[in-house]
C-alpha cells in the first residue's frame, strides 16, 4: 500500500492543534524537536542543529518559536540559572537531574519525588506545577 502521507503531516498537525500557524521556520524546528525520542534542548544548540540540516533561521526566531511552543504547552522550559533555560519535549510530570560538569539534563520520574507538605501561597494563587532540578557535579 503505498503511503500518502506529507512530510511533516505529524507535526503539522501539532501546531495546528493548539493554534499556531505552521510557518516554514516553525515546520523546521517542529521537525527537529518532535520526531526524535524525548529531549532537552538550549535554544543555541537548536539553533546548530537547525544549521547543520540546512534550515535557515535566525537564533532569535529559535528563542521566540521555542517560547511560543511553551505558551502552548508543547515544550516545558527548565531554568537552570540566569541566562540557562533547556527546553523538553516531555511536557509529563517529571523532575531533572542537572549534571553542572557537563550540563547534561536527564528526566526523573515524578515518583522519585516526595513533596511533603503545600507551600503558602499568596491570595488569589494556586500551586501549578512544582519543578525539581537536582544539580549534580563531581
Amino acid at each position: 500500500m503505498l503511503n500518502r502521507t506529507r512530510p511533516f503531516s505529524h507535526v503539522l498537525e501539532q501546531l495546528r492543534s493548539v493554534n499556531l500557524r505552521p510557518t516554514r521556520q516553525r515546520l523546521a524546528l517542529a521537525k527537529l524537536l518532535f520526531e526524535k525520542p524525548d529531549r532537552h534542548v538550549t535554544a543555541e544548540a537548536l539553533h546548530k542543529e537547525a544549521a547543520a540540516e540546512g534550515a535557515r533561521v535566525s537564533l532569535a526566531t529559535v528563542y521566540n518559536t521555542l517560547h511560543q511552543f511553551t505558551e502552548a504547552g508543547l515544550l516545558r522550559e527548565i531554568v537552570i540559572g540566569t541566562g540557562c533555560s533547556y527546553f523538553d519535549t516531555n511536557t509529563n510530570d517529571h523532575h531533572h537531574y542537572y549534571y553542572e560538569d557537563t550540563g547534561r539534563v536527564e528526566d526523573v520520574p515524578v515518583q522519585h519525588f516526595r513533596v511533603v507538605g503545600d507551600p503558602e501561597v499568596p491570595e488569589g494563587m494556586v500551586v501549578r506545577r512544582v519543578d525539581v532540578v537536582v544539580r549534580l557535579g563531581s
